[in-house]
């Protein structure tokens, strides 16, 4: 009767490891995007302060592929306010969802302690 439990565990446990395995990239990668959204708001912000101390008719250009567009002071804020918000919405959805992945995570690891403490226990 040892064998089928045994097996049992170890088809668990290996189980556990794939799942371990996938979130840690899962989570990596969730990092890395946040990092980068960072940056992103960070870029838009020190840019909107910049363009804050210009003058109302300065001629501003938004970089568009490998052109310039003429827009205005209040066209370019806007631009930079948008991507903000976008970065701001993209981080907090990210991190929700490493929480989401960790909290699986220990899940099954609480389920495999359970499962090796009913063993003991028989």
């Amino acid at each position: 009767m040892a064998a089928p439990v045994d097996l049992e565990l170890k088809k668990a446990f290996s189980e556990l490891q794939v799942k371990m395995i996938d979130t840690q990239q899962k989570v990596k990668m969730a990092d890395l995007q946040i990092d980068q959204l960072t940056r992103v708001q960070k870029h838009a912000k020190l840019t909107h302060a910049e363009i804050a101390t210009l003058p109302d008719n300065t001629r501003l250009y938004e970089g568009v592929g490998r052109m310039f567009i003429l827009q205005s002071k209040e066209e370019i804020n806007n631009l930079l306010t948008d991507k903000q918000k976008t970065a701001d919405e993209k981080i907090k959805e990210l991190e929700q969802r490493k929480v989401y992945l960790e909290r699986s995570v220990k899940e099954a690891e609480d389920n495999i302690r359970e499962m090796l403490l009913s063993r003991r226990a028989h």
